[in-house]
């Protein structure tokens, strides 16, 4: 990779100034191609790192488009197979999926979980793994289902990245309030987040804000890691504050 390239200079300087990218402990590597295509490979901490960085490369004038081989460190090795099993119980768990066909590719073999069909169908799901990459596709009948798979995908241990090639259909316009309603439904959903109902979302331009009253550091961080799993959110503003919430 041709981190010396002079064309790349403005680029390696952003990723170096940028907090949430270590290079030191992640190192990325960049080649820029003839096509003025650039490939960004490597590992990094977060998927916060990876958004930031993805976006930073796709923002220099000195390349035409972003050819991206970045991962995510996992917090736990796994083997596809488990990562897999792992995930299909948490879709077919998860009751805001419940009427979304579940079909999983293992070894090269498709097998249908759950099978829903007719007015009720609300999607139909085809998961994949390949070297700790999770890639769903099909479709589902909204995007906030698009955006709860996407982060149940990033929750599995062993997970390295989420390819979410999920359709929506019948298309759906996207806006900052969507974006609002999926976070506030994955706060929910999260076991390590205890007091959902103290976290209040805000979104404007596809950057959240998070406000409100959280009972550890480890909570504030995780609420912070639930908004950058989302699809299509570019920032994160946490201004959480660590203290006791009140009784329910």
């Amino acid at each position: 990779m041709e981190n010396g390239n002079p064309k790349l200079k403005s680029i390696w300087a952003l990723l170096e100034r940028e907090p949430l990218i270590n290079l030191h402990r992640w190192p990325i590597r960049l080649e820029l191609a003839e096509d003025r295509m650039l490939h960004i490979e490597g590992e990094v901490g977060s998927v916060a790192a990876k958004k930031r960085a993805l976006d930073i490369a796709c923002s220099a004038t000195e390349v035409r488009g972003v050819v991206d081989r970045l991962h995510v460190a996992p917090s736990e090795h796994k083997g596809d197979g488990a990562i897999l099993d792992s995930l299909a119980g948490s879709l077919l768990a998860t009751s805001e999926l419940k009427n979304c066909t579940l079909r999983i590719l293992k070894k090269e073999q498709s097998r249908t979980l759950q099978d829903i069909r007719g007015g009720d169908a609300s999607g139909d799901i085809l998961v994949s793994v390949k070297d700790g990459v999770v890639a769903l596709d099909g479709w589902v009948i909204s995007l906030s289902h698009k955006r709860l798979a996407g982060v149940l995908a990033w929750w599995v241990p062993g997970c390295r990245d989420v390819l979410d090639g999920l359709e929506v259909m019948p298309p759906e316009i996207d806006n900052d309030g969507e974006v609002s309603d999926a976070l506030s439904l994955v706060l929910e959903m999260d076991p390590m987040i205890p007091h959902p109902d103290q976290i209040h979302v805000d979104t404007r331009n596809r950057v959240v804000t998070l406000e409100g009253l959280v009972g550890t550091e480890a909570e504030k961080s995780r609420a912070e890691q639930d908004a950058w799993c989302l699809f299509a959110v570019d920032g994160v503003v946490n201004q959480l504050v660590v203290g006791m919430p009140a009784a329910a």
